[in-house]
């Protein structure tokens, strides 16, 4: 079945019990998307979340928000300022590590990109500590239950495209401490075979240890398709599968959400107009998981949805 066949399928006998849209104060004339998933510091929730204009593009900013309401949020004042986009969070014992994509300029043209992280006890006190591999997005790490921390990768490339059919693969490796983490062995994590069809991209947006020792991975699934006057549209699906870091198996990927999941909004261009991008899950006391993604490049929306890992263990 292609991913499209299996988009249609999802659609139609989906179970989406709330959706809607996240509203952020204290950042007037900027869209927040791409956020992290809401973790709690200090007996606050928070989040992380991308700023940029919407008629700007690769001028981003992340800033840290805290929970001020139901599916509402306020920039907490004189947080740190993160020339980053796309941020996400681990917890790694008892610190908090942030990722991100940082973009770089020459001669005020875009020349290229990385992954920066930032790490801490503090949250308002972080501190870089190391970089990913060059243009490389989507690096995700799991506290396992041995103590050492899971790696996901996301290479991308034209090369691989005619190596492996799609656009992108998934790798993972793993380390005994933070320390270890460097540019060489994400690079060099070795590729999940089988995740992504032809011409297909996408990656990990957020890793959970499971109680049965496997990996929950909430991600991103993309292909292109055409709009009704023959446009250009990059569909982007959020996604869930399970990992076995002993076996290096996955299995159970399924949709999750789609852009029709979520309130309808506007799209940064115009070929996002069916893009959501996955931010991960939080669950909830019902046993029912609260999806966070970001919606056309603009917009941040939440969905709750049945557990994606059933039968596969409980998230630790």
């Amino acid at each position: 079945m292609n991913r499209k066949t299996q988009r249609i399928e999802f659609e139609q006998t989906k179970k989406i019990y709330e959706s809607e849209t996240l509203v952020f104060h204290g950042v007037d004339g900027f869209d927040v998307y791409n956020i992290s998933i809401p973790f709690i510091r200090g007996g606050k929730r928070y989040l992380f979340g991308r700023l940029e204009r919407r008629e700007e593009w690769a001028r981003s900013w992340v800033r840290l928000f805290e929970e001020t309401g139901q599916d509402e949020w306020t920039v907490v004042k004189d947080s740190m300022i993160y020339t980053l986009e796309d941020p996400y969070i681990s917890e790694i014992g008892d610190e908090l590590v942030l990722g991100g994509t940082h973009v770089q300029y020459q001669s005020g043209k875009y020349s290229t990109f990385f992954g920066y992280f930032y790490r801490g006890t503090d949250l308002h006190n972080l501190y870089y500590f190391t970089t990913g591999p060059n243009k490389m997005k989507d690096i995700r790490l799991v506290p396992l239950s041995d103590g050492k921390i899971g790696v996901f990768s996301r290479p991308r490339s034209a090369e691989m495209r005619g190596k492996y059919g799609s656009e992108s693969m998934i790798g993972f490796t793993v380390v005994d401490r933070l320390e270890e983490l460097t540019a060489d062995v994400i690079e060099n994590a070795p590729y999940i075979y089988g995740i992504f069809g032809e011409g297909e991209w996408g990656g990990v947006n957020q890793a959970y240890l499971l109680d049965s020792g496997k990996i929950g991975v909430i991600g991103h699934i993309c292909y292109k398709d055409e709009d009704e006057n023959g446009g250009e549209v990059k569909v982007y699906l959020n996604m869930a599968f399970v990992f076995d870091p002993t076996t290096r198996e996955s299995s159970d990927l399924h949709l999750i959400g789609s852009r029709t999941c979520y309130p309808p909004g506007p799209a940064k261009a115009p070929q996002l107009v069916d893009c959501v991008f996955t931010s991960g899950i939080v669950m909830r006391s019902d046993g029912k998981a609260e999806l966070y993604s970001g919606i056309g490049d603009c917009q941040t929306g939440r969905i709750t949805i049945d557990y994606p890992f059933e039968g596969h263990g409980r998230i630790v």
